[in-house]
């Protein structure tokens, strides 16, 4: 009786132990659950499966599913039977706990029988006195070894969690050379290689957010220069090059106006091609086409970097002559009329000669708007149009 009261005994006092370790344990093992830290977890499992009172320990997750299981024991030496301690593991967010998971925690009576033996032989040779003596000892020693370190280790591993300095570190008071010593091993070398990744992400992120800034600042220019691209095919006309009508008045108008505000003067050349419906008849549209680009071409030979030119119509096409007077305009529009008088085009070895009509007028004070040079410009041209052709009217 006296053997199997003992034996009660001492299976309530593991039991007490193992609650006392869940305690312990609980909030740690809890936090690896929610972070997802499998290695910390594994550690925390094998620390406990090594202390003398663990046979066994066990994770469920919310679903009642096993997530880790350990034992102290090998298949073929199971004990004779098992006893366990169960606690939930819970998480605090936002004041609300959530459940996690179950912690168990075993023991066996072989344990039990162990520290029943080593009670009565105590008690044979020392009796109730050195009981009490190994009793505080123990207890003494949990403390010491166990449960303070496991307190200290819980709350510095807290104090890392919530710092933002990643080079922090476990640092026990009083360390000894055991399970503990190891765990904070463990638990150091988990937060180097933690703060490793760490500067590594970082590092990847910057290079990610650097190859990021280059793309877009590429991609910006790729469609600026598109932009360009596309706002001088809006401007130009496609045959020639040169600026098309809309295009050629309104740079011609703000021409105009900084002639009037300096109080210099301009000219507007009006120049038609003669007959060129008869060039087209004759040779084609592809040959006139030709004519076209070759009269261009050799106009803009002549003219200044501030000349503006410009296709108004069909055959039709307009100068801007800022800084020149009617009379400088008249020889100026005389000698390109020459100019391509004496010009001789070859198409496909069908030889091409054109001439051009031109009418000029220069700006007076009271003109304001390009049109205005336009229509009196447009007189003058139907004047040497009616007066034969090839030849410029002031």
């Amino acid at each position: 009786m006296q053997f199997f009261s003992e034996y009660l005994k001492t299976q309530d006092s593991i039991l007490n132990e193992l609650k006392q370790l869940e305690e312990t344990v609980r909030e740690p093992i809890s936090t690896s659950l929610w972070q997802y830290n499998e290695n910390q977890l594994n550690v925390l499992i094998a620390g406990l499966v090594k202390m003398p009172i663990i046979e066994g320990v066990e994770v469920f997750d919310k679903d009642a599913q096993t997530m880790l299981s350990k034992r102290s024991y090998n298949s073929g030496s199971v004990p004779l039977s098992l006893f366990d301690t169960t606690s939930d593991l819970n998480w605090t967010l936002n004041g609300e706990s959530v459940f996690l998971g179950k912690l168990v925690l075993y023991s066996s009576s072989e344990v039990v029988l162990d520290r029943v033996l080593f009670g009565f032989t105590l008690i044979a040779i020392t009796a109730i006195i050195k009981l009490s003596i190994l009793f505080w000892l123990f207890v003494w020693a949990f403390d010491r070894y166990l449960a303070s370190p496991l307190k200290e280790l819980m709350t510095q591993v807290n104090e890392v969690q919530m710092s933002p300095n990643m080079s922090k570190r476990i640092n026990l008071s009083n360390i000894e050379n055991n399970e503990i010593s190891q765990l904070q091993e463990h638990m150091n070398t988990m937060l180097s290689a933690l703060e490793t990744d760490r500067k590594q992400l970082l590092e990847d992120e910057q290079a990610k957010r650097n190859w990021l800034e280059d793309a877009v600042a590429k991609r910006t220019e790729d469609l600026q220069i598109l932009n360009k691209k596309l706002k001088e095919l809006a401007t130009r006309d496609s045959l020639t090059g040169i600026l098309n009508r809309g295009s050629f008045f309104e740079t011609a108008q703000h021409l105009l106006i900084l002639s009037q505000r300096q109080k210099l003067p301009a000219s507007f050349l009006l120049v038609d091609l003669d007959n060129f419906k008869m060039v087209n008849d004759t040779y084609g549209h592809f040959v006139g086409d030709k004519v076209l680009i070759h009269f261009t071409q050799t106009i803009q030979k002549s003219l200044r970097k501030s000349d503006l030119i410009g296709r108004v119509g069909g055959e039709e096409f307009a100068i801007f002559l800022p800084d020149t007077g009617n009379d400088d305009a008249f020889q100026f529009a005389e000698k390109l009329r020459k100019i391509i008088s004496h010009s001789v085009l070859e198409v496909d070895g069908k030889v091409v000669a054109y001439t051009v009509s031109l009418g000029v007028e220069s700006s007076e004070p009271k003109d304001h708007l390009i049109d205005e040079l336009f229509k009196r410009a447009d007189l003058k041209l139907y004047g040497a149009k009616d007066k034969g052709r090839d030849r410029v009217e002031k």
